[in-house]
């Protein structure tokens, strides 16, 4: 994760790709044989095949198995289907500040006693808030896979809410705050700025690490209400990976989280933004920085739609590694930066959100540099976008680049990846196998497709330039 609110990062290897058949050896023949015209390398490369069991209890938990022994551990995370731009008004921080709470204690396990129970077992756990769930999640040797779904089915169960772990949390997520934004050079640029001044509608552009004074003002009773809320299975996925004998598992899942009850769905917030038409610009003043930052920041296309899947590829081609158009450009060439950062989503990853996005790219350059002139450098690499397709080869490199990160992201953190994907899948779509056709969609795109692309969602008037500027600071309006 680029940013986190309340995330950990590792690193691991868990095999999750088709495997290679071993080559024969082709037997001889009398006569020559014609030549074959070879498939284009891409073409041949095997697919990625995740096994996934997907189905739903009767009060409305959807359950998904995906099923690998490369080594004794399990994973197993709950989605809920709440992120932090849908989150009440008046209560900006309300969904981060609730993933604080869950970890306060249940109705079996007191507070702290869940985080004691996965360490002393080698196990490591976390969760998280995004746009648009929260979860929560546990790393740990297959053997305690059934505690760990008794664990979880327990806190979904019953919260222990109190005003003394309320106001506890309230003061942690305010430090938080303070430590990560309020009291460093740059704060939340751009993950947190740029939502707030590159969206119009409130729940997009919110300040979702949360307002001071709309933190303090949470009550117990709000608590209360938002867990009743969003925190019943009927509003939740449940993901297992990794070795584990699937039927038994089941009857765990059936035994432990079967007799929660049903609740209604609640209902979701119109999320959706306008069509820009205008180029924005905003400035932030930072006293601590020395160096000022610059930001451009393009809505994205509808998840699902064909330019979603170009933009994937796009951000391989301008992006993505020093090989990519704009490092290439403003770094290699102009010297304008040391190293360029962004793309799409920049609290998770192009397939683990379901609404308005922004792809993103940012710097940090010297003062005799303008925005204005980075601005142009940027246009002038999208032009070439823009006036004709990209040629065969750009576009091989761009599909073997984006499905190197597909299987980077769902090998991750020792198969957190792959559990990501499925869970948020099955939150947003009904469909936690969409991952095995990711790859396919990918190969679909064209070099027309692309120009398309392009020529809507990176035009200028599609743009919010976030600059932040050394001087004296001002807070973003919300």
């Amino acid at each position: 994760m680029r940013r986190v609110l309340g995330a950990v990062t590792a690193a691991a290897f868990l095999g999750c790709a088709a495997s290679r058949e071993a080559a024969q050896p082709t037997p001889a023949s009398p006569a020559p044989e014609p030549a074959k015209v070879e498939a284009p390398a891409e073409a041949q490369a095997p697919k990625l095949q995740v096994p996934v069991e997907y189905y739903k209890l009767d009060n409305g938990l959807r359950v998904v198995l995906s099923r690998d022994t490369t080594v004794p551990k399990a994973v197993v995370g709950v989605y809920y289907n709440i992120g932090f731009r849908i989150e009440p008004r008046n209560r900006t921080g309300f969904a981060h500040l609730f993933e604080h709470m869950m970890f306060q204690g249940s109705t079996n396990l007191g507070k702290m006693e869940l985080a004691r129970l996965i360490q002393k077992n080698g196990g490591m756990f976390n969760g998280s808030t995004r746009f648009d769930f929260t979860n929560y999640f546990e790393i740990v040797p297959s053997n305690t896979l059934e505690t760990m779904l008794w664990a979880e089915a327990d806190r979904m169960r019953g919260l222990e809410v109190t005003e003394e772990n309320l106001k506890n949390q309230q003061g942690v997520v305010a430090n938080e705050v303070k430590v990560n934004v309020l009291n460093r050079p740059y704060g939340g640029f751009p993950w947190l700025d740029m939502p707030q001044v590159a969206n119009t509608n409130w729940y997009n552009a919110h300040n979702f690490y949360g307002d001071l004074k709309d933190l303090e003002a949470a009550t117990l009773e709000d608590v209360r209400a938002f867990f009743k809320t969003y925190y019943a299975p009927s509003n939740a996925a449940l993901v297992v990976v990794g070795d584990f004998e699937p039927e038994q598992v089941k009857g765990w899942v059936r035994q432990y989280f079967g007799p929660l009850p049903k609740a209604p769905v609640p209902q979701l917030p119109d999320i959706s933004e306008p069509r820009q038409e205008k180029e924005k610009r905003h400035d932030l003043k930072d006293t601590r920085i020395t160096r000022p930052a610059f930001a451009a920041g393009y809505h994205m296309p509808p998840v699902g739609t064909p330019e979603f899947y170009a933009m994937a590829l796009i951000d391989e081609i301008l992006l993505q590694g020093s090989d990519s158009a704009l490092y290439q450009q403003l770094v290699q060439k102009k010297g304008i930066a040391g190293e360029l950062s962004g793309g799409v989503n920049e609290l998770g990853n192009q397939w683990n959100y379901n609404g308005p996005m922004l792809w993103t790219v940012y710097l940090f350059h010297d003062t005799v540099i303008s925005p204005e002139t980075i601005a142009g450098e940027i246009d002038g690499v999208v032009a070439k976008l823009v006036e004709k397709p990209v040629d065969a080869a750009t576009l091989a490199r761009a599909r073997v680049k984006a499905r190197s990160r597909l299987y980077a992201q769902l090998e991750g953190m020792l198969g957190f990846g792959r559990a990501d994907l499925m869970a948020s899948s099955a939150l947003f779509f009904d469909d936690p196998g969409r991952l095995n056709q990711l790859e396919d969609e990918l190969m679909k795109v064209t070099p027309e497709v692309i120009q398309r692309t392009a020529r809507e969602y990176l035009r200028s008037t599609n743009r919010t330039v976030l600059t932040v500027s050394a001087s004296p600071q001002t807070m973003l309006a919300e």
